[in-house]
């Protein structure tokens, strides 16, 4: 296979309230962070092992607005992107790195109960899609006569 690929899904929950910054062109970006859990047990000790790992997921534009109005602490989602990791400098001109997860779709898996999106609500980062449109009434069914067959 002569083709790569860059994708990431998680199911976590969110450790804080999505952040915003708009731009001057209406373009507008939020980020949260996002805790995955692990547990096992150790086989020598016997004991409970759970270990958490924090993500920084960055969506953007309308599906970054979705999320801030939607989304709350601890809150838990489903998230798929892609990895994209930033170098940056520090105060004292230090190379510093920092891998982020660029959010493509997302789907709230937390139940809302007051006036909130409902549980399981999906909307893709990249083009959220509006309520669909009433559906039209089913057609009358056609009575067939014998007689027309075209063989």
């Amino acid at each position: 296979m002569s083709g790569t690929i860059n994708k990431v899904i998680l199911i976590g929950h969110t450790g804080d309230a999505v952040k915003m910054h708009y731009f001057e062109g209406g373009g507008a970006i939020g980020r949260f962070p996002l805790a995955t859990n692990e547990t096992y047990t150790n086989r020598t000790t016997g004991e409970k092992v759970s270990n958490t790992e924090w993500h920084n997921i960055v969506v953007r534009n309308k599906a970054a607005e979705i999320c801030e109005k939607y989304l709350n602490k601890g809150d838990k989602v489903y998230i798929e992107g892609r990895l994209k990791t930033r170098k940056w400098q520090d105060e004292q001109g230090n190379d510093r790195y920092s891998t982020e997860i660029q959010c493509t779709d997302f789907t709230f898996l937390t139940p809302k109960t007051e006036g909130g999106a409902p549980g399981g609500m999906a909307a893709p980062a990249a083009a959220p899609q509006a309520a669909p449109a009433a559906k039209p009434a089913a057609p009358a069914p056609v009575e067939e006569d014998d007689d027309d067959l075209p063989f």
